[in-house]
């Protein structure tokens, strides 16, 4: 019997249902249950040909599982070796690389490090930092937040120097990114899955969290959709994601990438919605299904554990 694992934490609508959807297909060789684990013994067989990963950003217990998992032949969504490796001023600059839009971006040094850092330690870092280049490249409004972050934490909202300042005060040892900002009329949050199903979902980030999903009918102009659409697959395809959520705010008909690392993206039915949840559940399961019926052979390489 062929297993499909699905490994996750305090979720409680979309991995029971992806395991009933997957069951639901019986496919004679093929079961889907939740991932079940202890000490890990290096380098023995998984019992799961495919994982379907929603927590291990979080727990690095999991996030090492998961890599010895690969090395013995399960296939893994996502990649844990590219996730680990990844952060989102790579992906900013990738973006750039790729033509598609991104917001000024600036990448700034910690306002604090750990103890046993030194300036010693930092005896390559410009200092000052020449602050006005930076404000001047920029420009206000400006979103300072987390160069890896997720979930809408330590970011700040800053229109001027004396906001920038104070709120970098309190970054702690956090590595940020300064973005300009993106005076937006649309935005978008796109599931991506398998590299070529795109589900693009009206959402407001200004609105209150469990309400930034828009349900309602929207209108908008010709080509935009498309446009979205392309980005969004040009970008995971580039990043090797298999499941991922793109965002784009978009200024003047110009679709803008704001973020696009979230390989374990929220997929709650009270926060996505009915027509929402039934689309990612239905997609992530027929994924994890081909990726048991066809596995990819492994080779130890480190280049190729990064993806194509």
């Amino acid at each position: 019997m062929i297993k499909i694992g699905v490994l996750f934490g305090r979720e409680s609508t979309f991995p029971p249902a992806l395991v009933e959807r997957i069951n639901a297909m019986q496919l004679p060789e093929i079961t889907a249950e939740f991932v079940h684990v202890g000490g890990v013994k290096m380098a023995e067989p998984c019992p799961y040909a495919v994982i379907v990963d929603r927590i291990s950003h979080d727990v690095p217990f999991y996030r090492s599982y998961l890599k010895n998992a690969v090395l013995t032949g399960t296939q893994l969504i996502n990649n844990p070796f590219w996730w680990s490796a990844d952060d989102k001023f790579f992906n900013y600059a990738l973006a750039a690389k790729l033509g598609v839009a991104v917001p000024r971006t600036v990448l700034l040094p910690h306002k604090q490090y750990p103890r046993d850092i030194t300036a010693g330690s930092l005896r390559n870092l410009e200092f000052p930092l020449d602050w006005k280049s930076i404000f001047d490249y920029v420009k206000f409004p400006a979103f300072l937040k987390p160069h890896d972050g997720g979930g809408w934490r330590d970011v700040y909202c800053v229109h001027n120097p004396e906001e920038f300042f104070c709120a970098y005060d309190q970054t702690r040892d956090l590595c940020m990114t300064l973005q300009a900002a993106v005076h937006f009329n649309e935005y978008f949050r796109c599931y991506v899955v398998g590299q070529q199903d795109v589900h693009i979902m009206a959402y407001d980030p200004r609105r209150p969290h469990a309400e930034r999903y828009i349900l309602e009918p929207q209108i908008y102009p010709d080509g935009l959709l498309e446009r979205v659409e392309k980005d969004a697959l040009t970008l995971c395809r580039a990043l090797g994601y298999d499941l991922n959520t793109v965002e784009f705010a978009v200024e003047d008909g110009t679709p803008y990438a704001i973020d696009f690392m979230n390989p374990a993206p929220d997929a709650d039915v009270h926060s996505v919605g009915q027509h929402n949840f039934d689309w990612i559940v239905e997609k992530v399961a027929h994924l994890a299904v081909h990726k048991a019926q066809n596995p990819q052979p492994i080779d130890l390489r480190w280049s190729k554990f990064l993806g194509a």
